[in-house]
């Protein structure tokens, strides 16, 4: 078996998951468990729990996690990606606990609004980095693979069958109107989660469909400086061959695109959607 060893990218990798791991339990600490807006997985049972027996919420998110990594193990993506996971949850059990004797006890605002879109903003930047970090939070991630492999489950479906789970008890624990509040935090979460994971580098892919595709080709390489593909193809209904221009474009230059294909090709089809993330030359780094 090869040998571990430790290096550079894997020390910062660390780094973004102790930050991550901090602003989650910053989040919750200050917003979420004052408010009794329970989060998801086994975080938002172990403030359940809490709630009525006042046992630590990290040493129980670590208990809680124990069973799930035992059964996971095999499904946590190598040992690397199960050591970041490991240090992750580890870490946040202990920032939940400490911060308990730091921050005020009721948060900084009573106001359910305020609690559940801070703490979800806050909460789910901190899964984004660790998701950065090549890690995961534990809990809902190694169970929502352990679902996947045994019974075909989809990983988003085990997390709304986990968080779904969550959420009732936690309605019947504070109250339904926090239970609601609590699932608007949820959704306020994987929206902040997403953005700090993918960054803000947010394109527009574009489509054309032409019959003068070298004079849209030419006005796209010479006027924006952006590559582009020619893909051949058929139309369905007309059996006529034309070429497809396939380029990807910032937001700003879809306004450009779509004057330039107005004056060659006024008869053009064009289709623009949205990509997530675009690596490679003239964009984001392969880092």
């Amino acid at each position: 078996m090869k040998q571990y060893q430790f290096n550079w990218e894997e020390g910062t990798d660390f780094l973004i998951i102790l930050g991550g791991v901090f602003l989650q339990a910053l989040g919750m600490r200050l917003f979420l468990i004052p408010a009794h807006l329970a989060s998801g997985g086994v975080a938002g049972l172990a403030q359940i729990i809490n709630y009525h027996t006042h046992f630590p919420i990290g040493i129980m998110v670590i208990l809680g996690n124990i069973p799930l990594f035992v059964l996971g193990w095999r499904y946590l993506g190598g040992f690397r990606f199960a050591l970041r996971t490991i240090f992750a949850v580890v870490v946040f059990s202990v920032f939940v606990d400490s911060l308990a004797w730091i921050l005020p006890a009721n948060g900084l605002t009573r106001d359910l609004n305020l609690n559940a879109l801070y703490g979800g903003v806050i909460s789910g930047i901190g899964y984004g980095l660790v998701y950065r970090g090549k890690g995961t939070s534990g809990g809902s991630d190694i169970l929502g693979r352990i679902l996947n492999h045994w019974k075909g489950i989809s990983i988003s479906q085990s997390y709304l069958l986990t968080d779904a789970g969550i959420m009732l008890l936690a309605g019947l624990s504070f109250s339904w109107e926090n239970a609601l509040y609590a699932i608007v935090s949820l959704y306020i979460s994987g929206l902040a989660a997403e953005a700090a994971l993918e960054g803000s580098n947010v394109v527009r892919t574009v489509m054309i469909i032409t019959d003068k595709p070298e004079e849209i080709r030419m006005k796209i390489l010479h006027d924006l400086e952006r590559g582009v593909t020619i893909i051949p193809a058929v139309g369905g209904y007309s059996g006529v061959t034309k070429s497809i221009l396939y380029c990807v474009l910032s937001r700003s230059e879809i306004a450009q695109i779509k004057a330039m294909v107005r004056q060659v090709d006024p008869a053009a089809f064009v289709v623009i959607s949205q990509a997530h993330e675009a690596l490679g030359e003239g964009f984001k780094r392969f880092d």
